[in-house]
């Protein structure tokens, strides 16, 4: 069909009806009468030489025609409407979707987001979070910031952030450990990666205890735990300076397990739009910035994961 001869009306109406199953809800979304809206699927009908709808005593049931109509309708409606949208304050605003593991996210991302905004005002920023588990495909997302090798089929991976892993817990409980030795003692909290704490235990020179106590599938979430006095995290410092700082969290040793790296991550088959790069500039901008400035100066060792979940 001619994109000129298009029954928009019709197809609007066809649309409602088909979501509500009932023309005369689809009339009062539509502030037209049903018999409005009957009418004009009507037209679309015979338009099309079939029926999308039959009609019961007591509403509408899709025909197989209709059902196979309704998405690709709804789908250019949602299409256009998410446009428009970034209209709304009378400019154009591209939307860029951005899917984030969340201790990057609230650690390290979300303090810098005001400045992204103020430097980039026609960018429609979309955030997302995950535990490290994320289909940028399926999702529908520009890029994804997660935490791995930088091995991830069919992607395009660029390094940003490292993130080594030390002792974190509450003042209280840092103010009774004076060794390493002193960790045995107290309830360790742990990730899904049986090894973290044994390799840390290998890097302070110690024997691996014992491991017992409650396992996290976040590390932002274990920290919080550790905060409240529930036990020890081995977490990232990098991502909890704000609790270090305010002394909710206290790293009671110096020694660190090398925890690997974020990276930004893209499809190759997905083309970078100019919201893309100049999020990409932005992220890569202030990752190298925040390593100019330095960090926790301790032993380091080894490779490890702060986002508890595999990566995908």
């Amino acid at each position: 069909m001619d994109r000129a001869q298009l029954p928009l009306n019709a197809l609007r109406a066809f649309e409602a009806a088909a979501r509500h199953l009932n023309f005369t809800r689809a009339g009062l979304e539509l502030c037209v009468s049903q018999g409005a809206v009957s009418h004009q699927v009507a037209q679309l009908e015979r338009r099309l030489g079939t029926r999308l709808f039959h009609r019961l005593p007591r509403g509408l049931a899709l025909t197989d025609e209709g059902h196979a109509l309704v998405p690709v309708v709804a789908d250019a409606f949602d299409r256009v409407a998410a446009t428009l949208d970034q209209y709304a304050d009378g400019r154009f605003r591209e939307a860029l979707k951005v899917g984030v593991v969340g201790t990057f996210a609230t650690g390290w991302l979300l303090p810098r987001l005001a400045a992204f905004a103020r430097a980039h005002p026609g960018i429609d920023l979309r955030i997302s979070t995950n535990n490290n588990r994320v289909d940028l495909a399926g999702e529908a997302l520009d890029f994804a910031i997660r935490f791995g090798d930088g091995a991830w089929h069919g992607t395009h991976a660029e390094p940003l952030v490292a993130a080594p892993m030390s002792p974190l817990c509450a003042p209280a409980i840092a103010a009774r450990l004076k060794t390493p030795t002193d960790l045995v003692h107290e309830p360790l909290l742990r990730s899904y990666r049986a090894d973290e704490w044994a390799r840390w235990f290998d890097a302070a020179g110690v024997a691996v205890p014992v491991l017992r106590g409650p396992i996290f599938d976040s590390s932002a979430l274990m920290a919080t735990a550790a905060a409240a006095g529930q036990g020890i995290a081995l977490a990232p410092p990098s991502m909890f300076a704000r609790e270090l700082a305010a002394e909710l969290l206290v790293q009671p040793f110096d020694i660190q397990i090398d925890a690997g790296r974020y990276w930004l991550t893209r499809l190759m088959s997905r083309p970078e739009s100019e919201a893309m790069a100049r999020f990409r500039a932005w992220l890569t901008d202030e990752s190298e910035a925040g390593a100019t400035q330095g960090s926790n100066t301790g032993v380091f060792i080894g490779l490890g994961h702060p986002d508890l979940t595999p990566s995908s």
